[in-house]
This record gives structure tokens, C-alpha cells and sequence, in this order.
């Protein structure tokens, strides 16, 4: 482990965010900068944080425990990756994510990424954010649909990201889960953080990140015992709906990380669909909703099974 670095937050940077501070430190990333302090890696004044979006006062005393390569990927630009834009301006675009497309690079997924698209099709992007995902500010699951905003501006990515920290983005989900839980509507409060026997897994844990979910059940169907339920992020944790489910009981049908195969009913992704996104538009400030229709096979799950929505 490297030695601490430490420095005094100068009275000019009262009132910054704890990851810019930390990015300007170590003349890292953003998101290296976020992880660091997700990890426990950052102290205020001899205690650990974990807030990232903490507002930092002029005098604190801001240890950093371990240093990060620095080293950046630069994200290709592919126009093979295809994908369908709701809404675009000079600020953000909207996009409708198909199953299978991983939004940026990672283990297993060097390329053919949805950055990578991103990146061909508006080249600014690349400039916004950080160079290994570019102009992303939230992410859906390889085999989750539906809509996600980027932004293709300096100006909306901070705005974005702020907004996100802040919970005033709303995202709403339809799923469709195994079983029928008892109430017609519930939240599911558990703190979410990395399987210590499966690093790969996500899982509810004590000395996790705080996450929320909101689920309201809108049709069930006694054979196969599946339920159709529509999901609301207040957080936005990796995996969140998929843990919370499986939490209480009811995984997402298809879910093979989260949830078991089933001979009853067969379906080769997380039935998990990004269908409702809205917020105050990073620079305009006006309000901004976008819908998504289910894709084609979960609409033909919910024909099956299900008859009094859609």
C-alpha cells in the first residue's frame, strides 16, 4: 500500500464535492476518484467516509490511503454498436438499450461496448467524463433493457451526476419475479455491498451501501406463480432490484446470477425492463420524461401471463 497522501482543503475549494477533491489530489478520474472513497480509502480528519458527494469545508484534513494506477483507457469508437436515441440535444442524450449490450468496458468486455458507440456516434463524448466511459453517468445490467441518459456536455455530466447523488432522477422499472408477494406495495430497505465469497455477486449486507427500492405488484398469475411488479430506484446500487428481489424471496425471472433456472416458464435474461425515466434537464432545468415500451419478449411474457395490463 502506498503512503497516505494527505492535504488541507484550501478555503477556495469550500463547498467542492469529496470526489472532485480527491480526482485533483491524485490527478486521477472521476470514477477512480469515487471508487477510492466507495472503498473506505479516503479519511476526513483521521475518519473514514464513504460519502462521495460529501461538501468539503475549507481546513479539513483529507487523507488519501492508497493510490490507483492511473492509467486510462481510451474508448474506440465502433459504429457497429447500435442502439436506439429517444432524445438527444447538445447536452444529453436519451437512449433505449437492447438486451446484451454492456454499457462501458470491463472484465470480459473490452470492447464493442455501448461507449464504444457512443463515442462514434457523437466524438465530442469522449472529452465528457471519463476517457474509459465516456459521457456515462448511470448503467444498466448486459441483459437489462430500457432507458438510460448520458450526457454529451462537460456541463451536463457534472449536473447529471449531481442529480443522481441528490436522488432527483426517477427510474422506474417493470419486472417480472417469481412467486406473488404478500402486499400489493412495499419497499425493500437493505443495504447492498460485494459477495465476500463471490466477488462477481452483489449482496444485502450490514456494512453495505444504503439502497431502497420501492415495488408495487400490478398482476399475478398462480401458474407458473409469477408476478408482474413495476420497481422504483430511490438508490441506484449495482444489481439493486435484482438483490432486493431475490432479498425477499421473489428473484427475476431469467435471473441465473440471482435466481435459479425453472422448467415452468423459460427466458434467457433478467425480465428486467428501464421503462420510465425522469428529471429537470442538466442545463435548461426543464422537466424531462422519457417512456419505453417493453421490448418484444418480455411483452410476449406479459401476453402469456398476464391479462389486465400491459
Amino acid at each position: 500500500m502506498a503512503t497516505p497522501i494527505t492535504e488541507v482543503v484550501p478555503s477556495i475549494l469550500a463547498g467542492e464535492r469529496l470526489d472532485r477533491f480527491v480526482a485533483t489530489m491524485l490527478d486521477c478520474s472521476r470514477s477512480i476518484a469515487a471508487g477510492l472513497v466507495n472503498d473506505g480509502c479516503v479519511q476526513i480528519g483521521g475518519k473514514v467516509t464513504t460519502l462521495r458527494s460529501l461538501r468539503i469545508d475549507d481546513g479539513m484534513q483529507i487523507s488519501v490511503t492508497y493510490v490507483p494506477e492511473t492509467t486510462e483507457v481510451t474508448t474506440e469508437p465502433d459504429p457497429k454498436v447500435t442502439f436506439d436515441v429517444v432524445y438527444e440535444d447538445d447536452h444529453i442524450a436519451v437512449i433505449d438499450k437492447p438486451n446484451g449490450l454492456v454499457v462501458h468496458a470491463g472484465a470480459g468486455s473490452p470492447d464493442g461496448t455501448l461507449a464504444n458507440g457512443l463515442v462514434a456516434r457523437y466524438p465530442d463524448i469522449i472529452e465528457v467524463g471519463d476517457p474509459d466511459r465516456p459521457g456515462i453517468v448511470h448503467r444498466l445490467d448486459r441483459g437489462t433493457t430500457g432507458l438510460m441518459v448520458v450526457a454529451r456536455s462537460a456541463e451536463a455530466y457534472e449536473a447529471l451526476v449531481d442529480a443522481l447523488a441528490a436522488r432527483t432522477v426517477a427510474r422506474t422499472y417493470r419486472a417480472i419475479v417469481w412467486g406473488a408477494p404478500e402486499n400489493d406495495r412495499g419497499v425493500v430497505d437493505a443495504a447492498i455491498g460485494r459477495s465476500q465469497r463471490q466477488r462477481t455477486r452483489m449482496t444485502v449486507t450490514n456494512d453495505g451501501r444504503d439502497a431502497r427500492t420501492h415495488y408495487e405488484v400490478l398482476e399475478r398469475c398462480d401458474d407458473p406463480g409469477v408476478s408482474y411488479l413495476e420497481c422504483r430506484l430511490e438508490t441506484g446500487r449495482t444489481h439493486q432490484i435484482r438483490v432486493h428481489m431475490e432479498a425477499i424471496g421473489h428473484p427475476i425471472v431469467g435471473d441465473e446470477v440471482y435466481g435459479r433456472p425453472r422448467a415452468a416458464l423459460a427466458f434467457h435474461r433478467p425480465a428486467l425492463h428501464a421503462a420510465n425515466l425522469a428529471f429537470s434537464h442538466p442545463v435548461t432545468e426543464e422537466a424531462c420524461s422519457f417512456e419505453s415500451p417493453l421490448p418484444a419478449d418480455m411483452a410476449q411474457l406479459v401476453a402469456d401471463y398476464f391479462s389486465a395490463v400491459s
